[in-house]
This record gives structure tokens, C-alpha cells and sequence, in this order.
């Protein structure tokens, strides 16, 4: 049991999130996109939100920013989410289009909120779950895809579903989070994606 929630974590981390959700929406979208076109933005995807990020944190903690790349500390947060909202950024304004890709340019736009609200609340000296927000905000975008689409997903809503009681659960067994930094994660990767879901749907 210990050694599944603790892979819990690792399988639903925030860093995969984005890519995940691309992954989703272009496996079930029934739009034709030429397959050439939906490598590049899933590679695009890859590269910006999850092989920089892993990078840009091995050099900070080489200079001493982090301690490690869970973020144990409040305090470590601040310079890696800060990153991570300057590449959302890029995402939003080179690769997906409000007009062809309405669905993905608002799921970008909801996890940058997300993020922005993670750090705002960092400077609160408070330590939302970023894993449980990342899960939250893809469990609601695929909610929403299902409906908007209205494609029967309930498998995969199950299961993402699932997740979060994984993911909150391996937090817990881990003491990496405490409950109200995991409802509040939950409800800050929620929220955007719910708003949002208004300007696609």
C-alpha cells in the first residue's frame, strides 16, 4: 500500500498535467487536425510544461534556489512557479489558437490562473497542493470536453476521479500536504477550468 500511494505522485504529477490533457483532447476532438500538426503541438506541449520545467529545476537546485524538486519548503515555490507561468504563457500565445483550438487555449489559460493563484499564495506563506490542483483542473477540462464533445467518457472521468482521492490520499500518507492546502489545491485547479468553460463550451 506504501509503495502505491507513493507512485500515486509521481503518475499524476502537475508537471504531466498539461500534456495529459492535450493528449485527451486530441485523442477524442472530432475535428480533423492533420496528424503532423498535433505531433508538433504535442511535442511543443512535452518540451515547454514538462522537459524545461525538469530541467530549469535540476539547475536550481545546483545553485542552491531548491532543496530538491518535491518543494518541501514555501519559500522554494516562488522562482520554479513564477517559470512555469512565463511558459504557460508561451503556450497560450504560440501554440494553440483561441479560434482553432478554442478548448486547449482556455485549458492553458485556467492552469495559468492556477499557477498564478499557487504563487500569489505563496507570498501568504502558504503551501497549496500542486498536485492536487493539477489534477482538479484536467478532471474538470475533461468533464467539459466530455459534454462539449458529447462523448461518453465515464470511464476516464472515473478514473481521473479516482485520482484524486489517490493523489490526495498518497499527500496525506507521504505528510507532504495537510488537508486544507489539499482542498484548497483542489478548488484552485478547479475554479479556473469551471469559469472558463463558459468561453468554449
Amino acid at each position: 500500500m506504501d509503495y502505491f500511494l507513493r507512485f500515486g505522485a509521481y503518475v499524476m504529477h502537475p508537471l504531466l498535467m498539461p500534456l495529459f490533457g492535450t493528449l485527451l483532447y486530441f485523442g477524442i476532438t472530432p475535428r480533423y487536425v492533420e496528424p503532423e500538426l498535433i505531433q508538433a503541438k504535442v511535442a511543443a506541449v512535452a518540451i515547454i510544461t514538462l522537459f524545461i520545467p525538469l530541467i530549469t529545476f535540476f539547475l536550481l537546485k545546483n545553485i542552491g534556489v531548491i532543496a530538491s524538486i518535491h518543494l518541501a519548503e514555501v519559500r522554494e515555490r516562488k522562482v520554479p512557479l513564477m517559470i512555469q507561468s512565463v511558459l504557460l504563457l508561451l503556450i497560450i500565445k504560440m501554440v494553440f489558437d483561441p479560434y482553432d483550438s478554442p478548448e486547449m487555449y482556455y485549458f492553458f489559460i485556467g492552469i495559468l490562473f492556477s499557477a498564478i493563484t499557487a504563487l500569489f499564495l505563496v507570498f501568504f506563506k502558504f503551501k497549496v497542493s500542486l498536485h492536487q490542483m493539477g489534477i482538479a483542473g484536467l478532471t474538470m477540462f475533461l468533464i467539459a470536453l466530455s459534454v462539449h464533445f458529447k462523448v461518453n467518457m465515464l470511464l476516464w472521468i472515473g478514473f481521473f476521479f479516482f485520482s484524486n482521492g489517490w493523489v490526495a490520499s498518497s499527500r496525506l500518507h507521504t505528510q507532504s500536504h495537510t488537508y486544507p492546502e489539499l482542498i484548497i489545491g483542489f478548488f484552485v485547479g478547479l475554479i479556473p477550468q469551471l469559469i472558463l468553460v463558459s468561453f468554449w463550451l
